[in-house]
């Protein structure tokens, strides 16, 4: 069965590879790794490994066996176009998600460079939603990348978000999603970094998805911003939009 998610922007996730490593300023307090360790000591064998890069071929096929029509985040518990994962397998990964037509999947990856250079040999089912992240402003080259790809629908995750980002580049973007660290280590979040996307994105008419405010209590916190919650989502551009 699809594993349910509690990330707000999606319903479901899908793992056909778990594990990762830190990249950038926004891993340092990784929720995956703390999650993949605590279901290794849990006694999981899909954690066995802890967060070392695990392929889980007996996956691949799981959504294809899924009733319904889902929004599926793939890999939440990694990095799909992660440097250990072979070409013949993300292409595997790609290969289910054509075919599982009437699900919408959800990519995101912080090696933007890969993407890029794997782009031309992944066939784009507009069923696929790529998306980067993008933590600060250091990391907007990760924006360049993907609208150099052929995907239909393209998205940023500036989450955790950890600086404001005053040249954010929206053209060829369909969606942004914006949140602040959660956890007792989380690192501050400012409102007008957030108001400044927002208004940038009400400017050049993208969706825009405000998560949370984080710290170390995210419900008490909550996801209001100026008095409104702002969970807006891109148009579906496959036959199953009216499903959603």
């Amino acid at each position: 069965m699809a594993e349910n998610s509690k990330i707000e922007w999606t319903q479901s996730s899908w793992n056909p590879v778990t594990g990762c490593n830190k990249v950038s300023c926004g891993c340092i307090n990784c929720y995956a790794q703390k999650m993949a360790l605590r279901l290794k000591a849990m006694g999981q064998n899909k954690y066995k490994n802890g967060f070392s890069i695990t392929l889980h071929p007996d996956t691949l096929q799981e959504p294809l066996k899924w009733n319904g029509h889902k929004i599926i985040f793939v890999c939440s518990m990694s990095d799909l176009f992660h440097e250990k994962i072979e070409d013949e397998y993300i292409l595997k990964v790609f290969d289910v998600m054509n075919n599982a037509s009437r699900h919408i999947f959800q990519v995101l990856t912080k090696r933007s460079e890969r993407l890029l250079k794997l782009a031309d040999k992944i066939k784009w089912t507009n069923n696929i939603w790529m998306g980067v992240t993008v933590e600060s402003q250091e990391y907007i080259y990760r924006i360049d990348n993907l609208v150099n790809i052929p995907a239909h629908t393209k998205f940023l995750s500036l989450e955790p978000l950890l600086s404001s980002i005053p040249n954010l580049p929206l053209n060829n973007i369909d969606w942004v999603i914006v949140g602040g660290e959660s956890g007792i280590k989380a690192r501050p979040i400012k409102q007008e970094w957030v108001q400044d996307i927002r208004d940038k994105c009400i400017s050049e008419n993208v969706p825009f998805f405000f998560k949370q405010w984080g710290g170390i209590n995210r419900k008490k916190t909550g996801s209001t911003l100026d008095g409104q919650l702002w969970k807006q989502m891109p148009e579906i551009k496959h036959n199953s939009r009216d499903l959603f």
